[in-house]
């Protein structure tokens, strides 16, 4: 009897394995962007204190009843010669009706998730560029940015391809409009 020869993995192959076979501190986030293995430490207490401020609005005030996760990961698009990109969002929104957040795999499909949602933190490049190409590719309809650096915060939408085509970005103090299926104006005045 011959053993039958296997293929050599590719290296996004074995790239996608080594992630994936992470075993980050607790409290830290490891992901896979456009090839690159990131991992961050836990966030201070301004950046939750933001994401608080805008969960709670959403919950409230949009027009349909929403689920938020801020630690479910989700499976995206690849840029040319990249394994899939596996990124957790700092938060994500859908429809409570999909219950897209169930299931053991801590990875999921980005498909039917309203909006993501990152804060700036050690890395705001990434949240501001890297991610924001991630989750264009990946189809997801809204990319709402809070940029502690800048003190603003910006509201993405329309992707297409790597990019979204339309933005609107005002400083922290302004209400920013959020469209259906979220429907308010969020209030950034606690921001400041």
């Amino acid at each position: 009897m011959t053993a039958m020869a296997h293929e050599p993995l590719t290296q996004e192959e074995v790239l996608l394995e080594g992630f994936l076979a992470l075993d980050t501190p607790e409290g830290f986030r490891a992901e896979l962007v456009e090839g690159e293995i990131v991992v961050t430490p836990p966030p201070d207490g301004d950046h939750e204190d933001y994401i608080g401020l805008i969960v709670s609005q959403v919950i409230k005030r949009s027009t349909i009843d929403m689920q938020f996760s801020g630690n479910k990961g989700l499976k995206l698009g690849k840029a040319d010669g990249c394994p899939q990109d596996h990124v957790i969002p700092d938060g994500t929104f859908a429809p409570q009706a999909l219950r897209l957040y169930r299931g053991a795999d801590p990875w999921m499909p980005s498909q039917g998730v309203a909006m993501v949602l990152e804060v700036t933190s050690t890395r705001p490049r990434a949240d501001r560029e890297v991610k924001r190409r991630c989750y264009a590719r990946a189809g997801i309809p809204l990319f709402l940015l809070v940029d502690r650096e800048t003190s603003e915060v910006t509201l993405l939408s329309d992707p297409k391809q790597d990019d979204y085509r339309q933005r609107c970005t005002l400083p922290f103090g302004k209400p920013l409009a959020l469209p259906e299926p979220f429907a308010f104006d969020l209030d950034t005045s606690d921001f400041l």
